[in-house]
C-alpha cells in the first residue's frame, strides 16, 4: 500500500504519514545489505522519512545509516532526513560529559548539524529539531542559529521537539521562519498533548504533529498495570469489530485526531510496519474512540 506525502507545515515539507524511527537502528544488527534493503522496503510502503537524533545509539546511529548513502547515493533524493540536536549524553565517545544535560547553543547546535551532516553523508537535512526544551535555553540566539542554518542549505525546515505551547510560541516570536512540527510522546498511554494545549496549537499553526512513542514502546500489549489492562480489553473487543490487530487500533486510535499527527515508528520488523501502514485505511467511529479514551482514564467523559 503506497501512501502519498504529507505536507506538514503550510510552508512545508513534505513528510511520508508515518515516519521510520532509526533511535535503535544499532541494535537491529542489520549487515550494509540488510541496511539498504530495509530503506528500499520503507521506500516501497510509501514511509519515506527517517527520524535521527545525534545521540542515537550512543552518537553512532547517524553514521550508520550514513554508510546506506555512502553506498547507495541515489537513495537520497527519495528520502527525507530528520535529525534532532541539544541532548548530551555520557558516554565513552563524549568523555567532556560529566553529566546528562543539554546545550542548545549557537556553537553546539552549529557543531551538532556539522556532525550529523558528516556522519549522514548528505549535504543537508531535511528537519532539523532542538530535541528538548533546555532551561538554559536563550531563545534569540537559537533562533538566530537556525535561520542561520537555513540560509546555508545545511537545513531546510527547522522545528522543535517535545516543547510546551509557551515554549513554542516563545521560540517563534523569535524567528522569521516556521517552526514546521513539534514532536511530542502521544499513545493510549501518554494522552498529555490533547488536554495541555499542543494538539489545541497544531491545529491554530496549521503543523501536523510528530508523534514518537505511538505504541508506548509495547507497553500497552505487556505491562502488568491496570490502566494497560483496560487499554487491551477494549483493543481486543475493537479488533473483532474491525477485523484488525491491536496494534492496528491503537494507531487507528492516534490517526483519528484532528490534528493530523504522524506517527513515527520505532521498528525494524517488516511485519509491523505493513501492519502500520495498513491502519492508516481504518478510520475508528467516534463512540469508539471514546471507548478507548474511557479505558485510559478509567471513566467516561464528563
Amino acid at each position: 500500500m503506497a501512501t502519498k506525502k504529507l505536507k506538514i507545515h503550510p510552508q512545508g515539507p513534505f513528510l511520508s504519514p508515518l515516519v521510520a524511527g532509526m533511535m535503535r537502528l544499532h541494535d537491529w544488527n542489520l549487515s550494509l545489505p540488510d541496511r539498504i534493503d530495509f530503506v528500499e522496503f520503507c521506500i516501497e510502503q510509501g514511509i519515506t522519512s527517517f527520524d535521527h537524533a545525534d545521540i542515537y545509539g550512543g552518537y553512532q546511529n547517524e553514521a550508520i545509516f550514513g554508510e546506506i548513502i555512502k553506498e547507495r547515493p541515489d537513495l537520497r533524493e527519495n528520502i527525507e532526513l530528520i535529525s534532532k540536536c541539544g541532548i548530551c549524553l555520557t558516554t565513552e565517545n563524549r568523555p567532556e560529559n560529566r553529566i546528562k544535560h543539554y546545550n542548545t547553543t549557537a556553537e553546539y547546535i552549529r557543531q551538532s548539524v556539522d556532525n550529523s551532516l558528516r556522519n549522514l553523508n548528505t549535504e543537508y537535512v531535511d528537519l532539523l529539531l532542538i530535541h528538548r526544551p533546555d532551561p538554559l535555553m536563550n531563545y534569540s540566539e537559537v533562533a538566530e542559529c537556525l535561520m542561520s542554518l537555513q540560509e546555508s542549505g545545511k537545513v531546510n525546515y527547522v522545528g522543535v521537539s517535545n516543547f510546551t505551547p509557551s515554549q513554542f510560541d516563545l521560540l517563534q516570536s523569535k524567528l522569521d521562519i516556521p517552526l514546521v512540527t513539534n514532536q511530542v510522546e502521544y499513545s493510549l498511554m501518554h494522552i498529555n498533548p490533547i488536554y495541555d494545549g499542543t494538539f489545541n496549537q497544531a491545529q491554530k499553526m496549521e503543523y501536523k504533529p510528530m508523534i514518537w512513542s505511538p505504541l508506548a514502546g509495547g507497553r500497552i500489549f505487556h505491562e502488568d498495570s491496570e490502566i494497560a489492562g483496560r487499554i487491551r480489553h477494549s483493543l481486543h473487543q475493537l479488533s473483532e469489530k474491525y477485523d484488525a490487530s491491536p496494534d492496528q487500533i491503537a494507531l487507528s486510535w492516534i490517526l483519528r485526531n484532528p490534528a493530523n499527527p504522524i506517527p513515527i515508528l520505532g521498528t525494524g520488523n517488516r511485519e509491523r510496519i505493513v501492519s502500520a501502514v495498513t491502519s492508516m485505511k481504518l478510520q475508528l467511529e467516534r463512540q469508539d474512540w471514546f471507548e478507548l479514551l474511557r479505558a485510559v482514564r478509567g471513566h467516561d467523559v464528563a
